[in-house]
């Protein structure tokens, strides 16, 4: 209904427009956390933030600008994932080089995010 061959998923299928704005709700508020965590927090929360608390927030910035990718009609979820594993892994990996935040799983958690990111690059190699 509402899809025409060979175009995917139609704007005009019910409930593809709530995704879209859902979606672009996600990345908007994915990059204020990615850009301003403290600015977030302190709109959302009425709170301030330390400087682990600005790195989390990131985290979950690149988080939330993923899940909007994935959620984008007509995209590959694992597009999502990637750019979440690898803006994840970049980050802890400039934490660490800089060492102000090295936490006991800094380490193994970017070489996680970084596998991870290789593992999905090939995955959408192929599709």
């Amino acid at each position: 209904m509402g899809e025409r061959r060979g175009t995917g998923t139609s704007f005009l299928q019910p409930g593809v427009k709530v995704i879209v704005v859902a979606a672009v709700i996600e990345v908007t508020a994915g990059a204020v956390l990615i850009i301003s965590p403290s600015l977030f927090a302190r709109l959302l929360l009425n709170g301030d933030l330390n400087a682990a608390g600005e790195a989390v927030g990131r985290i979950g910035g690149f988080g939330l600008l993923a899940l909007g990718l994935a959620s984008w009609p007509r995209s590959v979820p694992a597009r999502g994932l990637l750019a979440y594993n690898v803006l994840a892994a970049l980050l802890l990996i400039f934490l660490g080089v800089k060492g102000a935040l090295v936490g006991i799983l800094l380490w193994p958690a970017a070489a996680l995010h970084f596998a991870l990111a290789i593992l999905l690059a090939r995955v959408l190699v192929r599709v």
